[in-house]
């Protein structure tokens, strides 16, 4: 909400200056504090009567600190069907969080298909393109910007960039994380690292006690003005903010800032969906992007690190599948661009697992 309302404030001073109606927010805090009040938290794994005869449980998706995959069970007439929704199904090379909960039965499941047309770079390739692109910035005195989504990306990344700092590849000695949601997050997940994954023995011992004794040079930019003297920074910092498509947020500010210089680096560590600032710098085939007004030259290396994805890739998606136990599911694609949902369609055809696209509106029955 308190994006939200900045970015009207910003539009709202343009549409001023030239005459035009001013907007109104979607929404405002009163309407989202109403909303909070109505939560009831409930557990993984814990069966919960929601409806007479409609039960959920939701269990660990690995995508993001709470994410979840929902199980329905619906009894009508003493008889018993269940429904399974993916939701955002989490990549297992995540370096925090545990990997999905794999379930075995179900008479309906909806799949995500974020990725269904791709498989994720190698994780060690990743991460040393991560390391190069680090070391080229400091060798030419640029900056890095990533854009980064405040909830799980932007945690994975102070993991990572502590990682490499303990290697000897991190020679940036200033790390940003220029977003209020992001810190909020952070410490949201500092707060809960028990529901982390126990792949790395230093990093649970360290975990425990906050980012900052992980990750040294670590610097948190809260407020507006903090926010602003970024800008006056031309070189060897490594800046990350929101949002994670580059739609909104801080990070318009930062690209409009070092979008033009030839030494800086532009980070891209999540999906970009079409139509987005970040899917242009991704696609790479324009020269000049307007940003808050200005008409901005792409001069910046723009690099695409692929294997941080909190989203399963194809492989991922067709192995979680495939613990379903037969008679199989009926299979339903959704939250994919047409282009990935398709491609998992025919992946599933080709196991002899009909997999249905549904229509917006249209109706699905067991």
């Amino acid at each position: 909400v308190h994006l939200q309302t900045r970015d009207i404030e910003w539009e709202n001073k343009r549409r001023e200056r030239s005459g035009k109606e001013l907007l109104e927010p979607l929404y405002e805090l009163n309407h989202v504090e109403d909303l909070l009040k109505l939560r009831q938290p409930i557990a993984y794994n814990k069966e919960t009567t929601i409806l007479p005869g409609i039960s959920l449980s939701f269990h660990d998706a690995g995508h993001i600190l709470g994410s979840a995959i929902v199980r329905l069970h619906i009894t009508d007439e003493n008889e018993t069907k269940t429904l399974v929704f993916s939701g955002d199904l989490g990549n297992p090379n995540s370096p925090l969080l545990r990997d999905p909960t794999l379930l075995t039965q179900a008479d309906v499941l909806l799949l995500e298909s974020t990725y269904g047309d791709r498989n994720h770079k190698p994780l060690e390739h990743t991460l040393d393109e991560l390391s190069d692109t680090l070391a080229a910035a400091d060798n030419n005195g640029g900056n890095v910007i990533i854009p980064a989504f405040s909830v799980g990306r932007t945690q994975d990344l102070i993991y990572w960039l502590g990682k490499l700092q303990r290697q000897g590849k991190l020679p940036q000695k200033q790390i940003y994380i220029d977003s209020p949601m992001a810190i909020s997050a952070s410490e949201i997940y500092a707060a809960n690292t028990a529901l982390f994954n126990v792949d790395d023995p230093e990093f649970s011992k360290t975990a425990p006690h906050g980012w900052h004794a992980w990750l040294k040079g670590l610097i948190y930019s809260q407020s507006a003005e903090e926010s602003m003297a970024i800008n006056r920074i031309a070189g060897g910092a490594i800046i990350i903010a929101g949002s994670g498509m580059c739609n909104g947020g801080r990070i318009r500010h930062h690209l409009k800032y070092n979008l033009w210089r030839r030494n800086a680096h532009i980070l891209i560590v999540g999906f970009q969906a079409e139509g987005t600032l970040g899917r242009m710098l991704v696609d790479g085939n324009k020269k000049y992007i307007k940003i808050l007004g200005a008409e901005v030259k792409v001069e910046a290396k723009i690099h695409t690190l692929g294997a941080l994805s909190a989203h399963a890739d194809q492989s991922q998606l067709l192995d979680w599948a495939s613990h379903f136990k037969a008679p199989k599911p009926k299979l339903y694609l959704v939250h994919g661009e047409k282009t990935a949902a398709l491609s998992l369609q025919s992946c599933f055809s080709r196991r002899a697992w009909p997999a249905t696209i549904p229509k917006i509106g249209e109706t699905i029955s067991f």
